[in-house]
């Protein structure tokens, strides 16, 4: 099964609806901690914490005194305690029901802040972006409340990321372009960060930024704020200004970075630091514009996230860096000589007498030789002047004309043409019939560093609940197709499959498509033995990648020439 139910929730806008805040209360976690509370808190102590809280009793501020080894659900087992503050702990653990890593933040039930932080983590939970690091349990139990979130070992934090000197202009226009959008999706529903620090952004292997404790760092700290969109976008800008020029954008150290020269007010990343890159400081100042900062080019700053996105969408897109060319290494003359690699040297040995050969065709065998073919020839020549004499005595006959050939022009195949995706839509017939329907825009919006994706399994063959999910396109109608190039993040086993060229509506099963080709990697051009003419194309996820502590698939673009 999926590794949380509370994951499969619809990013949806706030037109009316409440925000995941006011939802999170309902929201279910993976109910293995349920079944312990149930089992082990009797109700009364419950109710007991209740009415010492409502007598107005001192909640504890104490952190848990727990330690390496401690077992919470008979589930999590703690192993290093990373942050000890304010009363609560951070721990990373390890799962040994998935036998994976795990963070764990702990503090007591009775704390003042315990409340906020369970509805700040099930809030999390219910938003279900990839782009955040994914909360997986939230919990009460035995006078603890615990929260169980992703651990990421392959990523790198952006401290360590600025501590070796300022990213590539590349990587800092994806670094604000990838977390611009992800808040800006979180305020939509209803959620902050607040505490959008270098050490709570993550980098990939693959390059794609995750945040860390959206909402639940704040509550933890009990941070709150009147403009929490404001706050974010400022943070961001920090996080921009920082990854540019290797410099804490206030006249204060912070984050192992140094600050400005103090009384120099807030300069632009582009005065500070030779070579930075002129468009990337103009949206850092628009992040930053607070207290009469203003962007160099006096462009309205940006208060939101989905401002902020929106203007570095709007600016042209930074290109990567080219790939430095490195010269082969010279010729190597070597002292083996061919034929010897490998063997051992020769060793002197004494002189044989050579057998000197008697001079060609003189032996017995090269005497017979030359009387064969002399026959050979005397016979070849007979047979020919015979040949001659018969067509020169021969009447004549009519000559019949040897017809000439036309010569045929090479005809060359006519240029293939991308054919459009009118829609798309998540399929997972086997399952329970849906599989991340928000994020289907993403596999054919021409952005590769956005994608699709499947829900996070517990083995490479959907842990053997199915054979597969997948995307369903529509062509708007039958159209020819010859190729498809799909990319993947991590390498993917995929089919492709077509509908009947005259079927008027989608087949309901993966049956009802016919499959035509398929592939195995992260970039999977899939060619088709001949054109073939339909308009709903089938691409079935076989076998999934390792992928966000678990497995997952991540389809990032489809290019369909016809």
């Amino acid at each position: 099964m999926a590794e949380r139910s509370t994951a499969a929730v619809d990013v949806a806008d706030n037109s009316g609806d409440d925000p995941l805040t006011a939802k999170a209360d309902t929201a279910a976690t993976d109910g293995v901690a349920d079944k312990q509370k149930t089992a082990e808190q009797p109700a009364e102590a419950t109710e007991k914490k209740a009415v010492e809280r409502q007598n107005g009793e001192q909640a504890s501020l104490t952190a848990p005194e727990l330690h390496s080894g401690h077992k919470l659900a008979r589930r999590y087992r703690l192993e290093e305690c990373v942050t000890r503050l304010d009363g609560f702990s951070s721990w990373r653990a390890v799962d040994e029901k998935l036998r994976r890593a795990v963070g764990v933040h702990l503090l007591p039930a009775d704390h003042p802040r315990a409340r906020s932080v369970l509805a700040s983590a099930r809030a999390s939970a219910l938003l279900g972006d990839p782009r955040f690091v994914q909360v997986l349990d939230a919990v009460e139990e035995n006078d603890l409340v615990y929260v169980v979130h992703e651990w990421l070992p392959d990523s790198t934090e952006l401290t360590a990321l600025l501590a070796a000197g300022p990213l590539e202009p590349h990587d800092a226009y994806q670094l604000v372009s990838q977390v611009s959008q992800a808040m800006a999706a979180a305020h939509r529903e209803g959620l902050a960060h607040l505490r959008l620090t270098p050490s709570a952004v993550l980098r990939s292997s693959t390059g794609q930024y995750r945040i860390r404790g959206l909402a639940v760092n704040a509550a933890l700290r009990g941070i709150t704020a009147d403009r929490p969109q404001r706050n974010d976008t400022e943070a961001i800008g920090a996080l921009l200004y920082a990854a540019l020029t290797q410099r804490w954008p206030y006249d204060s150290d912070a984050y192992g970075l140094s600050g400005l020269p103090k009384g120099v007010g807030l300069l632009p990343p582009d005065q500070v630091r030779a070579g930075v890159h002129r468009g990337l400081s103009e949206i850092a100042m628009r992040a930053l514009a607070n207290d009469g900062a203003t962007a160099s080019r006096q462009e309205p700053p940006c208060t939101t996230p989905d401002e902020l996105a929106k203007a570095v969408a709007a600016m042209p897109r930074v290109k990567p860096p080219e790939p430095e060319f490195t010269a082969p290494p010279e010729y190597q003359r070597t002292t083996y000589q061919q034929g010897t690699y490998g063997r051992p040297p020769a060793h002197p040995a004494a002189t044989q007498p050579l057998i000197v050969p008697p001079p060609p065709l003189q032996s017995r065998t090269g005497k017979v030789l030359k009387w064969a073919v002399s026959a050979l020839l005397i016979a070849a020549l007979g047979l020919g002047s015979w040949q001659i004499a018969d067509r020169l005595l021969a009447p004549d006959s009519p000559r019949k004309e040897t017809p000439v050939p036309q010569a045929t022009t090479d005809e060359k195949p006519a240029p293939l043409k991308p054919v459009a995706i009118a829609s798309a839509h998540d399929f997972d017939p086997l399952g329970n019939g849906s599989e991340k329907p928000q994020a289907i825009d993403l596999a054919f919006d021409g952005d590769p560093s956005t994608y699709w994706y499947t829900e996070n399994y517990f083995g490479a063959d959907f842990a053997n609940l199915k054979s597969g999910v997948g995307l369903v396109l529509d062509l708007g109608k039958a159209q020819k197709i010859s190729t498809v190039d799909l990319s993947f993040v991590g390498d993917t086993a995929v089919e492709l499959r077509t509908a009947p060229a005259d079927a008027t509506s989608e087949p309901g099963s993966p049956d009802g498509y016919t499959t035509q080709v398929s592939g195995t990697g992260s970039q999977v051009p899939l060619k088709l033995s001949k054109p073939v003419t339909t308009r709903y194309v089938l691409v079935w996820l076989t076998k999934l990648p390792s992928n966000d502590g678990g497995y997952r698939g991540k389809l990032s673009e489809i290019k369909i020439m016809g």
